[in-house]
């Protein structure tokens, strides 16, 4: 069986990078293809040392550092790839590798991280974000989000079958493309965690990037107001004024800013809980925290509700101070939560099962059946084809 592995673009070692990874231990012999290949030396090692085959993007101008704004053509460059000769092809896409045109007799399943967000639910942030409200270059953008909404959906009416990451994705890929997805969620190197030998301690912490949609600022707020409780914060990131801002004056909030791997294990086997409030597509951090024994307080959006379990943790319904101070108090007052309880959860998310899943799910589509109703979304596979990107 011939087959084509296809990734979104290659920049760095990341999360969508390590589901792409399995895919290829999953077909070593596959053909790799990718919109743009920028993958430095040091980081290629999960490539297995094959070669990825680009788009015409890879040669134009700038791309190295700015492929991202040559997203317009990214439609158009997938559409090029010659992919008839396949029997199978195997996409990850949170853009548009999903688009990739396949003949009638080759089978095209694509692991969908997320649709593209800045184009559907989240332009208007996007906007605000990027400071394009308003001007000629918000008017050319908007223009350009509605086009790609347009190939966006058409281009997922082409995959024969669709997996999401979660069911807070596979619910997403209902509303905005019509269409049933399956759930796998992605794979988590739960080995480089593990419960720690030293007692946990009395202090809370929340690792995180400090961007707007992760909301450390309202834990921090809400520690600030429960000043008998322990904060401990680490990550770095552009929101991390406002971060010090919603801590100012606050002696039991303590911020480490970056901190080694070694130390950031060592902070999560002796916390007393992993505090989580950003509404995540999957939550990659609390499946981590989760293997080194800790529970969760999270906001119960999102991956979150795929992760948290009532013997893990605690999940709280609003992201606001009020709602993570009442989840602090319950987490107190209920049961002890067991480490091994915790750890047992994560295992859930190892890369093996993840393997043993995507390819139980490919074997059951090219016998010609449909998958396993176990699936949490499963629906029809679908075979019409995409339609053209005309800028």
């Amino acid at each position: 069986m011939k087959v084509a592995l296809v990734h979104e673009w290659l920049e760095s070692y990341a999360g969508s990078e390590r589901v792409f990874e399995q895919f290829i231990r999953l077909w070593p012999e596959a053909d790799l293809y990718a919109v743009c290949d920028f993958l430095p030396e040091k980081e290629r090692h999960f490539l297995g040392g094959k070669p990825v085959r680009t788009s015409f993007i890879q040669r134009l101008p700038g791309a190295r550092k700015h492929f991202r704004k040559y997203l317009g053509l990214m439609p158009y460059a997938v559409e090029q790839f010659d992919l008839s000769g396949y029997d199978l092809v195997v996409s990850s896409s949170h853009a548009v590798a999903k688009g990739v045109l396949t003949g009638p007799d080759t089978l095209h399943v694509s692991y969908i991280h997320s649709p593209m967000r800045y184009a559907w639910d989240m332009q208007a942030q996007y906007l605000r974000q990027a400071g394009m409200e308003r001007g000629l270059k918000s008017l050319y953008t908007r223009w350009l989000f509605h086009r790609l909404r347009l190939w966006d959906r058409s281009s997922a009416a082409g995959v024969d079958s669709l997996i999401g990451n979660s069911r807070y994705i596979a619910d997403r890929i209902r509303k905005v493309w019509r269409r049933e997805a399956a759930v796998i969620h992605p794979p988590v190197d739960v080995e480089r965690f593990s419960i720690g030998t030293a007692p946990r301690g009395e202090h809370y912490l929340i690792a995180s990037r400090m961007v707007p949609y992760k909301r450390v600022e309202l834990v921090a707020e809400a520690f600030r107001r429960m000043p008998h409780r322990k904060l401990i914060i680490t990550g770095d990131g552009p929101n991390l004024a406002l971060v010090q801002a919603a801590a100012s004056g606050a002696s039991n909030i303590e911020l480490r800013g970056h901190v080694a791997q070694a130390e950031l294990v060592s902070l999560i086997q002796t916390a007393k809980a992993f505090v989580f409030a950003a509404e995540e597509d999957f939550g990659i951090g609390m499946v981590e925290a989760q293997a080194a024994g800790a529970p969760l307080i999270a906001f119960g959006r999102g991956g979150a509700k795929d992760i948290v379990r009532p013997e893990t943790g605690v999940l709280f319904p609003e992201q606001s101070a009020d709602s993570i101070i009442e989840a602090v108090q319950a987490f107190e007052a209920g049961a002890p939560i067991a480490a091994e309880a915790c750890r047992e959860n994560a295992l859930r998310f190892s890369a093996e099962n993840f393997r043993r899943a995507i390819a139980a799910h490919v074997q059951t589509l090219l016998r010609g059946a449909s998958p396993p109703s176990s699936s949490p979304h499963q629906g029809p596979v679908g075979h019409a084809s995409p339609t053209p990107w005309n800028p």
